[in-house]
């Protein structure tokens, strides 16, 4: 099934992402886990693998790779760490807003420095007394002269305590046309990270608190224009919020399936291993068949965003089936370790509450099965997938030029070669 969508490249890709995350990530978990704070020496590593540029076009010195691409490397750092999987996606959605609403200079101005791994980016969007609603909102920017005055709270920011270039959705006026984005760097006064908070899981990553008092940004650091906000807020997180956090549960779901496979064969029950007990194979079958299916709904997504074509369905359906269903294998793997599974010794307990981080972002089960029910009704207010096509298709026909595909693969094996250091 991986060759249907995945080329020689993907496959290269996904080997040298597992290779690193085998070598650099799993060394550090035990300390990550013990720590339980965000791990900044190893999100900065991996960031200077440039697979924060992956969606970034080549003309900024990204992979151009495409959200395929961008899957694979976020599912095999996933299947080692959860936490480092999520670093990835936040900064990669942090990138999204720019890529599809900067101007020009901001483009040049910080999308280079992205892929390269010299700057992680967020997007801060959730308020405390709104949450999900994000016209609920109330955080503030009012022009003054050259300038914005920002004012307001953020939390759940993923890459919160190591980011360095936020993109803010806060209030310019009322209504659904009132909300604007702006990007303010981190070291900019009147931001003020909070302090991090234990969580139940992902330790190494960290989604905290932003607060904006009384801070001043140039007018240019506007993202588009004034009432683009809820644009970029919805885009970036129905088109890289989603798929990204399929992948961190795709990559979750396939450490249950290889960590609960290899208990069954080690484990002895009546003299012989528990894999060969028949209720144990049938709760693997079940592990197994969802883990396949959940892959191919996750792979299959984006593949059509690749293609320039409407998916808001595919990528909706994608994290639910992804979530629930590695969820589900958790609690299974959870079965069949029994006691085992209950000290930290092993990671199935990790893989269980990591999972359960990867529900509310981006919309949580109930919300994709909303949105879905508005699209079976007909009652669905547009598709933001089809927003992307032009882009998408004007990098493909790039591509196919002789020298544009050459060009692609020279980007992806420099990017792909670069040492872990």
């Amino acid at each position: 099934m991986h060759r249907y969508f995945t080329d020689q490249r993907h496959e290269a890709l996904r080997r040298r992402v597992r290779d690193f995350a085998e070598r650099e990530v799993r060394p550090r978990i035990a300390g990550m886990e013990a720590a339980r704070t965000v791990c900044h020496d190893l999100s900065r590593r991996i960031a200077r693998q440039g697979w924060i540029g992956a969606t970034v076009h080549r003309a900024y010195g990204g992979m151009g790779a495409g959200h395929l691409a961008k899957t694979l490397i976020i599912e095999e750092l996933s299947r080692v760490s959860g936490a480092m999987g999520a670093m990835v996606q936040a900064s990669q959605l942090g990138a999204a807003k720019i890529i599809h609403f900067g101007s020009e200079e901001q483009k040049k101005t910080w999308l280079p420095a992205i892929a390269a791994g010299e700057c992680l980016p967020t997007i801060a969007v959730t308020e405390p007394q709104s949450g999900g609603h994000v016209l609920g909102m109330t955080g503030t920017a009012v022009r003054d002269g050259d300038a914005y005055v920002l004012n307001g709270r953020k939390i759940y920011v993923g890459n919160s305590h190591v980011g360095d270039l936020h993109g803010v959705v806060l209030r310019t006026g009322e209504g659904s046309a009132g909300l604007s984005a702006f990007l303010v760097e981190a070291d900019r006064p009147g931001v003020r990270v909070g302090a991090q908070r234990p969580a139940m899981g992902l330790h190494g990553f960290g989604f905290g608190e932003l607060f904006f008092e009384d801070c001043r940004v140039p007018a240019a650091n506007l993202l588009g224009r004034e009432g683009d906000g809820l644009a970029v807020a919805y885009s970036s997180s129905v088109l890289y919020g989603r798929p990204n956090l399929t992948a961190v549960s795709l990559g979750i779901h396939q450490a249950v399936l290889d960590e609960t496979s290899r208990f069954c064969t080690e484990r002895e029950r009546y003299g012989k291993p528990l894999a060969d007990l028949g209720t144990v194979k049938i709760k693997l079958g079940r592990i197994q068949s969802r883990l396949l299916l959940a892959r191919l709904a996750a792979y299959h997504a984006v593949h059509l965003l690749d293609q320039g074509l409407p998916c808001d369905a595919e990528l909706m359906n994608a994290k639910l089936v992804n979530v629930e269903s590695a969820l589900e294998s958790a609690r299974d793997a959870m079965d069949i370790h029994a006691a085992c599974g209950l000290f930290t010794d092993r990671p199935v307990e990790r893989y269980l509450r990591d999972a359960h981080h990867i529900l509310a972002p981006a919309g949580t089960s109930d919300i994709q099965l909303l949105r879905l029910g508005e699209l079976a009704l007909g009652t669905a207010k547009g598709e933001w997938s089809t927003r992307l096509a032009d882009v998408v298709r004007m990098e493909a026909a790039e591509e196919d030029t002789d020298e544009g595909a050459a060009s692609a693969a020279r980007s992806w094996e420099r990017t792909e070669l670069q040492p872990a250091g």
